[in-house]
């Protein structure tokens, strides 16, 4: 039986381009120039009312003509626009320019190698691309290779030669007093933009988000802040919100949160290129950040920095957490530094669900019908409805873990060029989500795992979040970090034991590794059953390995564990 959001479903906004309820809002018009944007480097400001006008000029720039000096951009001609760029402000201007004439762009990561790169630009089919300047050394070539003419890459940020940038091209179409652009219709299904999975299994896929997701999005978000037990915070756009901007903007969640939603209402973004915690840390107090988007493992840095305790966080007002599971201990900790009546947002979210999926009501949601509960990722966003499936493919009952499957205007229609992926993941009109659920008889979803991460031993499911959830909560305290993972030493060549990686805590060090590791096999194996002890042994490193979204690189690992175990077994051959 399908499970319904708590919430009523979402008003259906009409078919409009998501520039009107973004940046054309009748109330906006009241709105002053208030400072919308800053660059954390440079302290270049941008005001709100110089942000539309600059984005009128960039979609201009993009979509007129190519006889009126424009690049003559547009989805009817199929074009794909590739942006790879750190954060900055024009970032923001160019995804908006995008919407503005409704062509389709790719948001590819920064961190792109060569061999990431050339299969994201083939595989989106980018027909130009805009890059900042310290990439284009490792763009061109592959550019080349692939057949994306040299004249179709522009510059994001930084000067190059024989390359134009964005910000000339608007100095260029205003210079030239162009005629601007109108804004450009849409149909609900027509594409937005793609952006890439993590590829933590095989190459990335691109997720397709349109125009109808993101209306959806903004609905919903409208309705969550009207069920709301608190009073929505008077409009002062002279006060404005401010909020850090470090999560990469290539990703979900620093697109949606820092480029979408934080348009809804009076809000300062305060650019950071890339993260750097030290940086963070003394933007915090200069700026007075209200708003701080987090991902675990920056958790995991800023709590066990000697600098985040005397750091002044009394400014902070609302914190939120997403890309990857958050452990209870590791949030409570946080909320330990933080002002008491800061929020603390938790949730569950991925790409292929535009972004979130489930989301922590606050106390005393729909006049006191929903509440929160400790321990629990919480309900689900209004319009969605999901089912929790058995491996063979019958429904869970309550309480019972099981692959959780979700439908609704927010779910992605599916990978760009990738039919196969789609069929796969896509089942009328289901999403089936790869993590692993449970949901009480109040409709609240408890995290258990990552589908593709559940281990088999002895024909028994483990699960490795259960164990590094138990690894963390040693009383003595002695790491701060731990994932587990399958390796070779199965009772069979196919069945893989449990292992564990961890990093040491101040007080373990002081321990020591040998000693940690001690306690921990005694700690483990008192508390587990005898299936999910840590057979593949424990061993300490000096950092998690971790994408720049947070997941944990458990394959990376996997392999330098194994090959260990090869070259050892070859070195034991020869003697």
């Amino acid at each position: 039986m399908p499970i319904k959001s708590l919430y009523p479903d979402a008003p259906e906004l009409p078919q409009i381009n998501i520039h009107y309820p973004l940046l054309r809002r009748p109330e906006q018009e009241k709105w002053q120039n208030f400072p919308v944007h800053i660059d954390a480097k440079t302290g270049e400001t941008r005001g709100f009312r110089d942000f539309v006008k600059r984005v009128e000029w960039a979609a201009t720039a993009l979509g007129s003509p190519v006889e009126t000096d424009g690049l003559g951009l547009s989805a009817s001609k199929n074009d794909m626009i590739g942006i790879m760029s750190e954060n900055c402000m024009d970032y923001v201007t160019f995804a908006h320019a995008c919407f503005y004439i409704a062509t389709p762009f790719a948001l590819i990561s920064s961190h792109s190698k060569p061999f990431e790169l050339k299969h994201t630009l083939a595989l989106s089919k980018a027909t130009c691309l805009f890059i900042d300047e310290k990439f284009l050394p490792t763009a061109l070539p592959i550019a080349k290779e692939i057949g994306l003419p040299s004249e179709r890459i522009f510059v994001m940020t930084g000067n190059v030669p024989g390359h134009k940038s964005f910000a000339q091209l608007i100095d260029e179409a205003q210079s030239k007093r162009t005629k601007i652009l109108g804004v450009q219709p849409v149909k609900k299904d027509m594409l937005a933009y793609i952006l890439f999975s993590s590829g933590t299994t095989g190459l990335p896929k691109a997720v397709m988000i349109n125009q109808g997701n993101l209306l959806s999005m903004l609905a919903q978000l409208v309705l969550l802040s009207q069920a709301s037990s608190q009073p929505p915070k008077p409009i002062d756009p002279a006060e404005p919100t401010k909020i850090l901007v470090f999560l990469p903007l290539h990703h979900a969640y620093g697109f949606t949160t820092c480029a979408v939603r934080m348009l809804l209402v009076p809000m300062t973004g305060i650019f950071m290129s890339h993260w750097n915690i030290d940086w963070a840390l003394d933007l915090i107090p200069k700026y007075r950040i209200n708003v701080l988007p987090l991902i675990p493992s920056i958790v995991h840095q800023l709590v066990h920095h000697p600098k985040f305790a005397k750091t002044d966080l009394s400014s902070v007002t609302s914190i939120s957490s997403g890309a990857a599971y958050l452990p209870p201990d590791l949030a409570k900790k946080l909320s330990s530094y933080t002002p008491k009546e800061a929020s603390m947002v938790d949730g569950y979210g991925m790409s292929e669900g535009t972004l979130a999926i489930i989301i922590m009501p606050p106390a005393g949601s729909l006049g006191g019908r929903v509440n929160p509960k400790k321990g629990s990722s919480g309900v689900l966003i209004p319009g969605l409805v999901a089912r929790i499936l058995r491996e063979d493919g019958t429904e869970a009952a309550v309480g019972e873990v099981g692959e959780l499957w979700v439908k609704g205007p927010t779910i992605s229609p599916g990978y760009w060029n990738n039919e196969e992926a789609t069929k796969e993941a896509f089942i009328d009109g289901w999403l089936k989500t790869g993590d692993k659920f449970r949901v009480d008889e109040e409709g609240h979803f408890y995290f258990a795992d990552r589908a593709k991460d559940i281990l088999k031993v002895s024909g028994a499911q483990v699960s490795p979040v259960e164990i590094e959830d138990l690894l963390l909560a040693h009383p003595k305290k002695l790491i701060h970090d731990a994932t587990v993972a399958g390796v070779s030493g199965g009772r069979t060549s196919d069945e893989k034991v449990p292992r564990a990686w961890i990093v040491l805590s101040i007080e373990g060090e002081k321990l020591g590794a040998a000693a940690v590791i001690k306690e921990l096999e005694k700690w483990h194996q008192a508390n587990l059953s005898k299936y999910k002890w840590l057979r593949g042994g424990i061993e300490v490193v000096n950092e998690i390995p971790k994408s720049p979204t947070g997941k944990v690189l458990r394959k990376e690992l996997q392999e330098k564990h194994e090959r260990r175990l090869e070259n050892a077994n070859k070195a034991r051959s020869k003697l």
